[in-house]
């Protein structure tokens, strides 16, 4: 998925690690937790590599609005480029 230009990420609120700049440890705690936070968030935004690079982003975004608002499970939290990750 194009996430590089993204001003915000998809993550857990238990995952310790930057998806920005630690992405191998990010996903790594991400996978070993079960959580597949990338499938997830591409099963929501619809992704297709048919879409233009924009409305990549675009339906990245608005995945990520949709699942912290709805946040049914209460694990999901949008972290920004410049954020220090604070575990909950």
């Amino acid at each position: 998925m194009a996430v590089d230009n993204q001003d915000f990420m998809l993550t857990t609120i238990d995952n310790p690690w930057n998806p920005y700049t630690d992405w191998d440890e990010w996903y790594a705690f991400d996978q070993a937790h079960g959580y597949d936070t990338p499938g997830y968030l591409a099963r929501v935004s619809g992704f297709s590599s048919n879409l233009s690079e924009p409305d990549q982003e675009l339906a990245i975004s608005r995945a990520i609005e949709e699942i912290v608002q709805l946040n049914i499970l209460g694990i999901y939290k949008k972290i920004f480029r410049d954020e220090v990750i604070k575990v909950s």
